[in-house]
């Protein structure tokens, strides 16, 4: 018998998973769940391409993994068997939490907890399911395990996750600007107390990947469209969640159904398990399913929002530079109403004020460190010719006002 299962891949070509504890987890239903996810939301509004989902990713960063931790043991990294599959197991479940369409549930219908601390309920249960077999890579997930270099492949600025990410999403996109040398910069890693380092010769490809990083989220992911069509959704689960709250009568599939009518939050989960229960069938054709059906619901706000979402009528969006003046938020709200003949206190979820800060390298986060042939090690902010700290760590604020056409 094989002792690997074989899963061709667009991106990374072949990705050979090991039977027993790593093809268990992938073959896990929690797992399988991702498959129903899209990896960007909302994006293919703007990219039609983008229909990758989070299952493709999570395969592509464990098999960056894989390679990440055959170049360090070729470079004398002591790495135990059973250290390497748990890192393997990490990555593979370190986005089984998500949500559809990204954060959107995060801020309308579950408050006070994020999806990585879902994401490890989650990953209790496989653990559970699994024979407690997953102790360590969960361990090594919530950085609890002495080797901290392990942890910093899984969640650091030069993880397996952005690394596929980046070369993912631009594939699928076709943003070209976001294709890495993820190869060269996994050949280039090293270890020095305990801590992931890049060879000097890998610089450039580090810059490079700084570049396109800066340049894939405000082509891509912060792309002013996409932004505009979030919004318009995360207004439209809130106008449910509030008809739901008023006693209305608002179809949801039985997941979906869950969380509208009822206060879910941090305690809820941890007290509970019928949340996480309701979450666990929840993917993006319950919220697509819910939007086709509201489109002719007697609210008139809900309907025209799903209307919007499902004919791609996208609220029209400014980026301003500077912020968005209140009275200016106010004409809008008044010229909505009198033009769709509505209240103007139900204007509130036709207008989104939001302001969005992004920079190119956290200095306070892991940072980015380049071994020299000496032995000496240098912050990227201090070893690249081209990237200074005030362009790397700058914080990019940028002002989003969305609302309907009038």
């Amino acid at each position: 018998m094989n002792d690997s299962k074989i899963i061709s891949d667009p991106v990374f070509g072949f990705v050979k998973i090991p039977r027993g504890l790593l093809l268990d987890i992938v073959k896990h239903p929690l797992f399988q769940r991702l498959t129903r996810i899209k990896q960007l939301g909302l994006t293919n509004v703007v990219y039609p391409g983008a229909q990758h989902t989070r299952f493709q990713h999570s395969l592509g960063a464990f098999h960056l993994t894989s390679e990440a931790i055959l170049s360090l043991t070729q470079k004398g990294v002591f790495i135990f068997e059973s250290e390497a599959e748990a890192v393997q197991a990490a990555i593979l479940m370190h986005d089984i939490g998500h949500g559809p369409f990204s954060h959107v549930l995060e801020n309308t219908l579950i408050h006070g907890i994020s999806h990585e601390e879902i994401s490890l309920m989650m990953m209790n249960e496989i653990n559970h399911d699994l024979g407690d077999n997953l102790t360590l890579a969960i361990k090594i997930f919530k950085d609890e395990y002495p080797k901290r270099f392990l942890h910093q492949l899984i969640s650091s600025q030069l993880d397996m996750d952005r690394l596929d990410y980046l070369r993912r999403d631009s594939f699928f996109t076709g943003v070209t600007e976001g294709n890495i040398g993820s190869a060269r910069i996994i050949k280039m890693l090293n270890v020095v107390d305990d801590n992931l380092v890049v060879d000097s010769k890998g610089i450039y490809s580090i810059e490079n990947y700084l570049t396109s990083r800066r340049l894939m989220y405000w082509q891509v992911y912060l792309h002013k469209t996409t932004v505009g069509y979030e919004k318009l959704l995360v207004n439209l689960l809130s106008r449910a969640k509030y008809l739901a709250d008023q006693g209305e009568t608002v179809f949801a599939t039985p997941a979906l159904h869950f969380f509208l009518y009822n206060h879910i939050d941090k305690e809820a989960f941890v007290d509970n398990t019928e949340p996480l229960q309701h979450y666990k069938m929840l993917d993006d054709s319950d919220i697509w399913a819910s939007v086709k059906a509201w489109t002719t619901h007697r609210d008139p706000i809900l309907s025209l929002l799903s209307r919007n979402l499902i004919d791609r009528r996208i609220f029209k969006v400014e980026v301003r530079s500077t912020a968005v003046e209140e009275a200016e938020v106010m004409d809008i709200r008044h010229q909505i109403a009198q033009r769709y003949g509505l209240s103007f206190d139900d204007t509130a979820y036709l207008v989104n004020v939001s302001t969005i800060r992004k920079d190119m390298y956290d200095i306070h986060d892991d940072h980015i460190s380049i071994l020299y042939k000496d032995g000496t090690i240098k912050d990227i902010t201090e070893a690249s010719e081209i990237l200074n700290i005030s362009l790397l760590s700058k914080k990019i604020c940028k002002y989003y006002l969305c609302y309907q056409r009038f």
